[in-house]
């Protein structure tokens, strides 16, 4: 058997998420269907860095497979995106030690979200649309409160009977590009929905409707106040996920970009764009497949 390292982008708009659920489309349920596909074998492992929630999108997921092939990686992530949908795209796929565990060796998470400023006709799937104006200034203040090991316990929708809620959070950085607000948090792990429910506050503040005060008591003790203000899934991306030595020092920019040429202009994605179809027509794929094969 060998394993492998891939590194995944997609549009979560029309899945439940990544992990894989029963009677529900997800990420790693169209991943299985692929590799299988693509290599035949039904018996693999497939684990995931991080389990994003339904209509959340990644830049950069990583994941491990352990799989017994005879393709060369490369040719072997040709053959799983060719079986994949066009809003799923694995970007490399690379022979990793027996060792490596894409969930238990990363030890930093990344995740980006974009709040737009305007309505948008293009990149509305990959933002989070906010009509009042925001204090940029008053929302970086408030983001310093969440820096540091706190208990996130009025951030999350997980039972706190199950786990610790509290989490350290490297950083929390904001800024403006055209006509979006850009926030990205950093940390070793993330509770279900916290960073939905920061984002959320965060612009809470922004429009002047929470104060600092109202932020830190969230954290001092349980409050139902942010579970009413979670942001939507659609401006949420899972940006990086980093390894030991691995560098972590990254520009912070769009995903999507959003009026960047005189107020107008089109989207500039990472993730794919592109308009899924409905139905995978495997049938037709094989064929093509097989076209392509017949003129090498």
């Amino acid at each position: 058997m060998g394993r492998f390292r891939l590194t995944i982008e997609y549009v979560g708009t029309r899945y439940r998420g990544w992990q894989v659920q029963r009677n529900a489309r997800t990420v790693q349920g169209e991943l299985r269907h692929a590799i299988a596909e693509a290599s035949g074998q039904k018996t693999f492992d497939l684990y995931g860095a991080g389990r994003t929630d339904a209509g959340v999108h990644a830049l950069a997921q990583v994941a491990h497979l352990e799989l017994a092939t005879g393709l060369a990686p490369e040719r072997l992530r040709y053959a799983i995106n060719d079986a994949l949908p066009p809003d799923i795209h694995v970007i490399r796929l690379e022979p990793a030690p027996q060792r490596f565990h894409a969930r238990h060796g990363a030890l930093l998470r990344s995740y980006l979200y974009q709040v737009s400023r305007r309505r948008t006709a293009f990149a509305k799937p990959f933002v989070w649309w906010v009509r009042d104006p925001l204090d940029v200034g008053r929302m970086r203040a408030a983001a310093a409160a969440f820096v540091g090991l706190k208990d996130f316990r009025s951030f999350t929708a997980a039972d706190p009977e199950e786990g610790s809620t509290r989490v350290q959070v490297d950083e929390v950085e904001i800024a403006e590009k055209g006509d979006l607000i850009l926030i990205r948090i950093r940390g070793s792990h993330f509770l279900w929905k916290m960073v939905r429910r920061l984002v959320g506050v965060l612009v809470e503040v922004g429009r002047g409707d929470l104060t600092m005060d109202q932020v830190e008591g969230f954290l001092r003790k349980p409050s139902p106040v942010p579970a009413e203000l979670t942001a939507p899934p659609s401006g949420l991306f899972l940006e990086r996920v980093f390894y030991e030595g691995e560098e972590t020092d990254l520009p912070l920019r769009p995903a999507v970009a959003v009026g960047e040429i005189g107020g107008g202009g089109y989207p500039r994605a990472s993730a794919s764009t592109a308009v899924p179809s409905v139905s995978k027509r495997p049938e037709a794929r094989r064929a093509r497949r097989s076209a392509r094969r017949s003129r090498q």
